[in-house]
């Protein structure tokens, strides 16, 4: 009887992600159904979010594929046992993996701001500016910027990523990769905040990640997801108050508000806020891609 094959190497273990070489040119990424807050990551799972993040990738890889190639090459569960030796050594992450080219990532959180939330507006209420930028006086939570900002951020190995401002991204990876990139995810970004709104939602910002295959700037890692974006009900947002949100800010909120100093071990999160995160996760996935979760692969039986 012939042993069975190695599983995969693990080359990367993130808060969310675990990365396993597949070869030369390829990764398997898997996403946990772990949830993180202030970069400290919960000991409790959020069901099915390791499903939507990857369902939903998939399928704004497809959506934004005429504007930048992507590293996705499949996440069919099938076709990953049949390319990835020691595929069934990982367990069962059917409808959690994804079979991707590997890349040269650019060191930066490619991030891109329609509305005023999260860091940008704390920013604002400070100094009138967003990543450094002078904005117009008088504008409220969630009021929308003037147009669309490339808001990027450094990509810490320990701690918290910092905002820099455009010149910074300039002199990190050169001026012409910050220009490409820049321009490639306003492009990407208006391409989604539009599908979303088709959906009744509002993408009020989302970080892209960005690399390098064969020498292609190349759409990398999660897109549109509700860990990476903010996403409100289009119909309820009223500027000057927090939305509701498709996304993780309401688990945020709830762990901003504790006495707790960020950092680890996280507080226990309590059944509720747990349940309602998956359920927000998977509105959200449906409601963008009007299909069902219960149609992706690994769905549960």
């Amino acid at each position: 009887m012939s042993a069975s094959p190695p599983p995969p190497a693990l080359v990367h273990s993130g808060k969310v992600r675990e990365l396993y070489s597949a070869g030369a040119e390829l990764l398997v990424m898997v996403a946990s159904d772990r949830v993180s807050a202030f970069d400290v990551v919960f000991a409790e799972p959020v069901p099915q979010k390791g499903r939507v993040l990857t369902a939903m990738s998939a399928f704004w890889y497809g959506e934004l594929a005429d504007l930048a190639p992507g590293c996705l090459v499949t996440a069919d569960p099938t076709e990953l046992a049949d390319r990835v030796e020691g595929w069934t050594s990982l367990g069962a992450p059917a409808g959690r993996a994804m079979l991707v080219r590997r890349a040269a990532m650019l060191p930066l959180e490619c991030i891109v701001r329609g509305r005023l939330a999260g860091q940008a507006f704390a920013e604002y209420e400070r100094s009138g500016t967003v990543h450094g930028t002078p904005l117009p006086k008088g504008l409220r939570l969630a009021d929308p910027l003037p147009e669309p900002m490339f808001t990027p951020s450094t990509k810490a190995t320990e701690g918290h990523d910092e905002n820099i401002d455009f010149a910074a991204a300039s002199s990190l990876v050169g001026t012409e990769a910050a220009t490409a990139a820049r321009d490639l995810c306003l492009a990407l970004f208006e391409r989604a905040a539009a599908r979303v709104a088709a959906a009744g939602l509002v993408l009020a910002d989302t970080k892209f990640e960005l690399g390098y295959v064969d020498g292609v700037l190349t759409l990398c890692d999660e897109v549109v997801t509700p860990d990476s974006s903010r996403l409100w009900p289009a119909d309820q947002v009223v500027p000057g108050t927090p939305p509701p949100a498709f996304d993780k800010q309401p688990l945020r909120d709830w762990a901003d508000a504790l006495d707790w100093d960020k950092r680890p071990p996280a507080p226990p999160l309590p059944p509720d806020v747990v349940e309602a995160t998956s359920r927000r996760y998977v509105a959200a996935y449906e409601a963008v891609t009007g299909r069902r979760l219960d149609d992706w692969y690994g769905a549960p039986r």
